[in-house]
């Protein structure tokens, strides 16, 4: 690491373009997306789409607003969606289901984040009349963020999907690092899509691009959610230029996720966390005081962020070479020895 540079581990959406992914950016073919005639865009909703074998993808500017439109097309005001306690639709959106689209959600507790369904089965709620809440819904999050990129097993994602079939209900996928557990376990992404009524898929995390996710599912859901997406400020003119990014990440930052995951278990090992409890590119360290950590390791230039008052979370990228894992690994190791 050179005098002065940072090595910035807080998130793995911190990436910045790459020169390749900018000159596509640049020459791109556009047009206005909200009049549905920009092409690039068109291309890629169609290429998501197809790889999750789905019939339709919406493009969104979030990973919030694609989580946001794919729940309320399962959900609808006054019903809810059932989910574990620390995922990402609870945790992290600013409560933007229930303000925006009036749902209600209830949760289980897992430590690794996985699925529960016997606790999942026993929580459902049924159409009981006017003076209950009925569950129309369960979100799962693969990976899941705050589990410390925990891949859920694709055997009971499929046993929920059964369960979920039996009973009527639909199943949502927030799929924002769904492009690390492909990479991880080698399951392809259409048997993810298939466990899944829609699915929220982004492009600005382990694949690199600016900016940029997917709602992903039914014709009908994508055309419902295309009028939502409008009405939340969502239209988008020539964005194509983005889009493109997001077709140049896909031709390229995938497969080399693995180097992510190899480099998050580099880091993990000197931290004192067991590689084999990193499955992805990201790592959860308990620490005694999170804001003193996060201080003295910026003052070491590396970067990391609290996810709670003893505990701190780290994600390796596109934009963090093995020199930087390495120097990290040192870095953090020594903190904590």
């Amino acid at each position: 690491m050179s005098a002065g540079a940072v090595i910035d581990l807080r998130s793995d959406t911190l990436t910045k373009p790459t020169a390749a992914m900018r000159r596509a950016m640049a020459e791109a073919e556009v047009g206005d997306d909200v009049y549905g005639e920009d092409p690039t865009v068109a291309v890629l909703e169609e290429r998501v789409a197809a790889l999750f074998g789905k019939e339709a993808a919406l493009f969104t500017p979030t990973g919030s607003m694609a989580n946001v439109l794919a729940v309320a097309s399962v959900v609808a005001p006054g019903q809810e969606v059932l989910c574990e306690s620390r995922a990402h639709i609870v945790r992290a959106e600013l409560g933007a289901h229930g303000a925006l689209t009036g749902i209600t959600s209830r949760t289980w507790v897992h430590p690794d984040g996985q699925i529960d369904l016997p606790t999942i089965q026993e929580m459902y709620a049924p159409d009981m009349g006017m003076y209950f809440v009925r569950t129309t819904a369960v979100s799962v999050e693969n990976t899941h963020n705050f589990a410390g990129g925990a891949v859920l097993p694709l055997e009971d994602l499929r046993a929920l999907r059964a369960w979920a079939s039996d009973v009527g209900i639909a199943v949502h996928l927030d799929g924002a690092r769904i492009w690390n557990a492909h990479v991880a376990t080698g399951t392809p992404l259409a048997a993810y899509g298939a466990v899944a009524d829609v699915l929220a898929v982004c492009l600005s995390k382990g694949l690199g691009a600016p900016v940029g996710s997917l709602m992903v599912g039914s014709a009908d859901a994508v055309a419902e959610a295309r009028v939502r997406r409008k009405r939340l400020g969502g239209g988008m003119r020539q964005v194509g230029i983005l889009a493109a990014a997001g077709l140049h990440a896909l031709d390229h930052h995938v497969e080399r996720m693995a180097e992510d995951h190899e480099h998050a278990r580099l880091i993990a090992e000197a931290c004192g966390v067991d590689p084999a409890n990193v499955p992805t590119n990201i790592v959860v360290i308990d620490v005694g005081s999170a804001p003193d950590f996060v201080a003295a390791a910026a003052d070491h230039g590396i970067r990391v962020g609290a996810v709670g008052p003893r505990r701190v979370r780290l994600l390796t990228h596109l934009d963090v070479t093995r020199e930087d894992a390495e120097t990290a690994a040192k870095v953090l190791g020594s903190l904590l020895g």
